[in-house]
């Protein structure tokens, strides 16, 4: 059976992306899966994350870039071995993401807590609509409690999309992990790690 593709998009730099694919990848392989990442973003950081996990000695996923117009044909390839294909996209909306949501089995948009990012969401809902894919939208860097966190949960409410039901906390740890080659899972348990299974969890059922 061919593997399942995630792809991780939002207009807006900033959002997270290459947090959530990061750690979604660790996840996944602690659950057993064989998990290949795919960078189309020019600025290369989730190829940074793996070169600094690689680096550490860490074989544990497949890694590949590819230009917007090339990502089918990668993925095609990395479909054949493996489970799991994670797609870390440039921070834009233009005529370049639709390769990659074209092959997507379900397309992440992260959403951090402010209103500026929930209008940037929209043009990305927009494009995967017109594609027929399915969107799950993730509140990251959220803070429990606030205005600004109530907020934006009640305008993502009133777009016509998925709201996960986990919300990952602003915390300290996912920008110490990454910055090291690593998923939060990988040290030890706290909030973090929770929320990450709670994700996984959401995400393989819309798989």
């Amino acid at each position: 059976m061919a593997g399942k593709v995630i792809t991780v998009a939002q207009q807006k730099g900033g959002s997270g992306k290459t947090t959530i694919a990061a750690n979604l990848a660790v996840a996944f392989v602690r659950a057993g899966k064989s998990v290949a990442l795919l960078d189309t973003d020019p600025q290369g950081s989730l190829g940074r994350w793996f070169m600094a996990r690689h680096g550490d000695g860490i074989a544990d996923m497949d890694f590949s870039t590819a230009s917007a117009w090339g990502v089918g044909y990668e993925c095609e390839k990395l479909k054949k071995t493996c489970d799991i294909v994670i797609l870390d996209t440039p921070p834009k909306v233009d005529a370049d993401l639709r390769p990659s949501l074209k092959i997507s089995d379900l397309v992440i948009v992260p959403v951090a807590s402010s209103q500026v990012d929930v209008w940037a969401v929209e043009s990305v809902l927009d494009l995967v609509a017109r594609e027929r894919k399915t969107a799950l939208v993730v509140l990251n860097r959220f803070k429990a409690g606030t205005r600004v966190g109530t907020d934006v949960t009640a305008a993502i409410g009133d777009l016509d999309v998925a709201l996960a039901e986990t919300k990952l906390g602003n915390r300290v740890v996912y920008a110490e992990t990454l910055g090291l080659g690593r998923g939060v899972q990988e040290r030890g348990r706290g909030a973090a790690t929770d929320e990450m299974a709670a994700l996984l969890s959401e995400v393989e059922a819309l798989l």
